[in-house]
């Protein structure tokens, strides 16, 4: 593991994500700003970084407001926006590597793990642009969770069982670091970008079942570079965490879901693929 003085930013960045999910905004957006100051500070992220970010939350904020025709031009600028930072086409960050072809076993291919600055603050400019990301608290059914994480986990052996991962219990030293990043930084980034956004805006229009349908597609499409093979898992991988969304009405569950998902992957099996 690879660790120096400028990880406080990233630290800054989880708990500014902790205190979003309790409803803390203005605190959250103040610890935003500091991480974001800390990176400049730190070289982490330059200006021209910066100025994409700050545009693209700015947008995001204005756009719960604007009329209905430039609210759709938003949405659609906060979506693309959203996509450069998933695929770090926004230049200006520079990402720390903290895993550097580390193996999680010996049946495992080596595996490398960046902490990333630029994909968590998509979750930052929706929940400005999306005021409803986070969910509602009307309904919360614990039964219908509990039988979506039956055929969800089971995708897993399901996949040992066609020759694309082994069993092989580890727990290597680096799983903490793994389980943090994971949890916070990228499980939070997707869900809300596929499920608290995507989701929830076709559902409204479109129905549940679309919503969630759509979203699952294109969160298997934006795992194309594992084959289409892994588009298939994380295509019904997400149809998972789209249920776990939809009957329990909190982007937290969802999120949940996706992290134990991963996590009982690097635990149990080969991670990320097998040799």
């Amino acid at each position: 593991m690879v660790f120096d003085f400028s990880m406080w930013i990233w630290i800054s960045l989880a708990l500014a994500i902790v205190l979003a999910f309790v409803q803390q905004m203005k605190a959250s957006f103040i610890l935003l700003g500091i991480s974001l100051i800390g990176a400049i500070i730190e070289q982490r992220l330059n200006f021209t970084g910066l100025a994409g970010v700050i545009v693209g939350l700015v947008i995001a904020y204005k756009a719960p407001n604007l009329e209905r025709k430039w609210k759709y031009g938003a949405y659609a600028f906060i979506f693309i926006w959203s996509i450069a930072l998933f695929l770090h086409f926004i230049p200006g960050f520079n990402n720390a590597k903290v895993l550097d072809s580390v193996v999680s076993g010996p049946l495992s291919i080596p595996f490398t793990m960046y902490l990333n600055l630029d994909k968590p603050l998509i979750f930052f400019g929706l929940l400005l642009a999306y005021p409803a990301l986070l969910g509602k608290k009307d309904t919360f059914n614990k039964q219908a969770l509990m039988l979506i994480a039956v055929p969800l986990f089971a995708l897993l052996p399901l996949a040992w069982g066609l020759g694309a991962l082994k069993p092989e219990f580890t727990i290597p030293s680096w799983w903490w670091v793994f389980a943090l990043n994971n949890l916070l930084l990228t499980c939070v980034a997707e869900e809300a970008f596929f499920r608290g956004f995507i989701q929830q805006e076709l559902g409204k229009r479109f129905g549940w079942v679309l919503g969630i349908a759509v979203a699952s597609v294109l969160f298997g499409l934006a795992h194309i570079g594992g084959g289409w093979l892994l588009v298939a898992f994380a295509t019904l991988a997400g149809v998972g965490y789209g249920l776990a969304f939809h009957y329990s009405n909190r982007l937290w569950v969802a999120v949940g879901f996706h992290f134990l998902f991963n996590f009982l992957h690097l635990v149990f099996f080969t991670y990320p693929l097998m040799r």
